[in-house]
């Protein structure tokens, strides 16, 4: 019995008859994750530590005093803060640098006695498709190791993937939840803007990052989900909403719902082998008796431009921050300070990196600010109108997640552009704040999973679970 591929449902189940202990859980994943070094998912892995907390759940267990969450084990995307261990971002700048504090949903997670597996690799401080742009190098994808994991939670999703854990959470900004979980076949939701606390989230761009969770099923999404969510009095972006049982929506059925369909996300750029399943399902759920309605974003196509001037700009304000003075890597052997800050900065940051935040300074530049930055702003109110106005009239939109399945390692790495249209069906979700969730729905002629993209309403989570659930247990 591999335990391993359990998701937690099934591993809570024989954790509460006492089949399995949590030290067995850990062991069990800590063990994978030895043997799995070649994919490079990890960056930091507490093995001392979650094997102590697996013993104290355990105790716990046995008293009747554990949380909701007892013996999930949970990997962390490196751009969240966890006490006492290093937040790395994936760069050179941070490698060495040791948190003083947990994020919001560390400590709801905490409260809950999970146990936390270690630190997941990623693209550098958020920014990229393919997870290549690390400074500890490239997260292989597990369904076929010459392929990309997707970025920027691409560790997360390929430990999902790989079984190196039962759960992991990872950070949003244009996709970078839902495209990894595409490409490596696992389920990544985006909650809605400010339904999770950022505090703790080390910051790509303020005004899009969510955090989420990805996983190997749609209930395990939903539950994880529940305990991180609501209001944090350290996050002003935080939305101070009743939280809904996520678990609440699952085993229901579609009839009746009305799921709209994008004509621009169904045009050409997306592959066929894409498109496919995906119409697949769409059948599926019309027999099942939901109403499927075309429906048009017309701003879509200036989506992709928008996004990239208004994430840059967010970036090159956040990471200003970073500039060897009080924390991170310090130049030695300088005259002044503007020499410290220069080559602090120019060793730190990786080449992706330093493309974006001379992008973001650029666009915010005296002479350029209106002529980008505030027509992206413009752009970004039509885009959110254009949702708006869809979701008026359905439940929820069905999109693909990415126009391909999951590029070879290297492919794009000297092609930004096409590197960044990777993001295409994904992007324009975070412009509008709403909330996304990718489930997989097939494979391509090679074997390379296929993802499926659920939109809802501004804090709906609970119809895009309800309609991921009953794709992913109709098949």
């Amino acid at each position: 019995m591999d335990l391993t591929t359990f998701d937690y449902q099934k591993l809570e189940d024989k954790i509460k008859t006492r089949e399995l202990s949590c030290v067995d859980v850990t062991r069990a994943y800590l063990d994978k994750i030895e043997a799995a070094r070649s994919l490079n998912a990890f960056i930091s892995v507490y093995k001392n530590d979650a094997l102590k907390r697996a013993e104290q759940v355990d105790k716990k267990i046995a008293a009747n005093k554990a949380g909701q969450l007892a013996g999930l084990v949970l990997a962390v995307k490196d751009v969240l803060v966890v006490k006492g261990g290093r937040t790395t971002c994936a760069s050179k700048v941070l490698s060495s640098f040791i948190s003083p504090y947990d994020a919001t949903v560390i400590e709801k997670l905490k409260a809950q006695d999970v146990i936390f597996i270690g630190k997941t690799n990623m693209d550098e401080f958020a920014m990229g498709s393919s997870n290549e742009s690390s400074y500890f190098g490239p997260v292989k994808n597990p369904r076929d190791m010459d392929r990309v994991p997707g970025g920027s939670s691409g560790g997360s999703a390929a430990a999902v993937a790989g079984d190196l854990c039962v759960a992991a959470l990872g950070s949003d900004t244009g996709g970078s939840i839902r495209q990894p979980a595409s490409f490596c076949g696992v389920v990544g939701l985006k909650p809605t803007y400010g339904r999770v606390s950022r505090f703790g989230l080390v910051a790509y761009a303020s005004s899009l990052d969510q955090i989420g969770p990805i996983t190997k099923s749609v209930s395990d999404a939903a539950r994880l989900l529940t305990f991180i969510s609501g209001h944090d009095h350290r996050d002003s972006t935080s939305a101070n909403l009743p939280v809904d049982d996520y678990m609440s929506y699952l085993d229901q059925d579609v009839k009746g719902l009305r799921i709209g369909l994008p004509k621009e996300y169904f045009a050409a750029g997306l592959d066929p082998q894409v498109e496919k399943p995906i119409r697949e399902h769409i059948d599926v759920l019309q027999a099942a008796g939901a109403e499927i309605i075309h429906v048009s974003l017309p701003h879509t196509e200036y989506a992709i431009a928008a996004y990239y001037i208004i994430a840059t700009a967010e970036a090159s304000s956040n990471l200003a921050r970073f500039d060897g003075a009080r924390y991170g890597v310090r130049a030695q052997g300088v005259k002044d300070l503007e020499e410290m800050y220069i080559h602090s900065r120019t060793q730190g940051f990786g080449r992706e990196v330093k493309r974006r935040i001379m992008l973001g300074t650029y666009v915010l530049s005296s002479g350029y600010y209106d002529a980008y930055y505030r027509k992206a702003q413009k752009v970004r109110t039509l885009v959110k109108d254009d949702f708006e106005r869809a979701l008026s009239d359905v439940d929820c939109l069905l999109t693909p997640v990415a126009p391909t399945t999951a590029f070879r390692l290297n492919e794009k790495l000297d092609d930004p552009l096409t590197m960044y249209l990777s993001d295409v069906y994904t992007v324009s979700v975070n412009l509008a704040g709403l909330p996304g969730i990718s489930i997989p729905c097939g494979m391509d002629v090679s074997g390379l999973p296929v993802g499926l993209q659920l939109v809802g309403k501004p804090f709906d989570e609970g119809t895009i679970i309800r309609v991921a659930d009953f794709l992913e247990k109709s098949h």
